[in-house]
């Protein structure tokens, strides 16, 4: 069927989708492409700016339309189980104190619920009370969450004021490389260019963001994403570690991405990597948290900081 020959309902969905995938265009240019008139288009324009499709427009020679870069995406058919499966996804990261699109997700939720019809809504509902997707609740917020992760996908520099426990706060400039969520704290793996080199900074730490502005030139990282492993050209002083987990251990340890962690058939497993040598104080923590379910192969650096903590921790009983 002509374009010219739709009903108006249909010839508004064909043009609120023509006009997100144009984003830029002249009146005259789609009356042609409908075959209505001027006239017929700007009304349409005008009722689809009504409905929240975010227009305007220029005056001059080289005027038109154009769409704001917040798009409206077209209605989306969506079956009722995978409507309350979209809810239940946004829902879910409602124990976040922060994320990276906070407000879109709470919008998303609203719009999932009040536009369902009201059995669906009550599915929902008794939902709810018997399902949850729990993560720890944490009482830090990461407030530069959406620079951090637009930093990564742009592959530019900030530069952001970071404290640490170490060393207190102090100023570098980053280039953020993917950002994860884990036991209910944010993370983001990044090329540091005070250290050169890779580090992994925690995002509630960061106190302050923005895109740097001294000259520094991006680095090409769009290979690493987030299935990323540490490597041993990305380590600073490495030193290689192999462990071996029993099942329990292994169940302790999952949700531990940074370990690497692989599975035997059986349910146990191993830990074999490279780590900096500047982090065995932090794996001397972990693993006296795991007790007789790890058995530490190598280094043995790494054997006597466990030494030497269980002695501190011995004195003081």
């Amino acid at each position: 069927m002509p374009k010219s020959e739709l009903p108006k309902s249909k010839r508004l969905m064909e043009l609120m989708m023509t006009v997100n995938r144009k984003r830029q265009f002249k009146a005259r240019e789609l009356a042609d492409e409908f075959g209505v008139s001027t006239r017929t288009i700007l009304r349409d324009l005008q009722e689809l700016s009504e409905l929240g499709v975010p227009l305007y427009s220029e005056v001059g020679p080289h005027g038109g339309y154009q769409v704001v870069r917040e798009r409206v995406l077209p209605p989306i058919a969506f079956t009722e189980m995978e409507a309350v499966a979209m809810f239940f996804a946004v829902h879910a990261l409602r124990h976040y104190s922060s994320l990276p699109f906070e407000a879109e997700s709470v919008s998303a939720l609203k719009k999932f619920y009040l536009h369902m019809p009201g059995d669906v809504r009550n599915r929902i509902d008794s939902m709810k009370g018997r399902l949850d997707f729990i993560a720890p609740t944490r009482r830090g917020d990461a407030p530069y969450l959406a620079i951090v992760l637009e930093a990564a996908v742009e592959q530019k520099v900030l530069a952001i004021d970071y404290e640490s426990d170490e060393k207190g706060e102090s100023s570098r400039q980053i280039q953020p490389v993917l950002l994860y969520a884990n036991q209910g704290y944010w993370y983001c793996l990044a090329y540091c260019f005070l250290r050169r080199g890779y580090r992994l900074f925690r995002c509630d730490r960061i106190r302050s963001a923005v895109y740097d502005t001294s000259g520094i030139e991006p680095l090409e990282l769009g290979g690493i994403h987030l299935t990323w492993r540490e490597e041993e050209e990305l380590v600073k002083d490495p030193i290689h570690l192999r462990a071996y987990l029993s099942r329990k251990g292994v169940q302790h340890c999952e949700a531990e991405i940074w370990l690497s962690l692989q599975l035997n058939a059986d349910g146990s497993g191993f830990i074999d990597k490279v780590v900096s040598r500047a982090h065995l104080s932090f794996y001397a923590e972990f693993f006296i948290g795991l007790g007789d379910e790890v058995i530490l192969d190598e280094p043995e650096e790494l054997k006597e900081a466990i030494r030497k903590r269980l002695s501190e921790l011995l004195s003081r009983y």
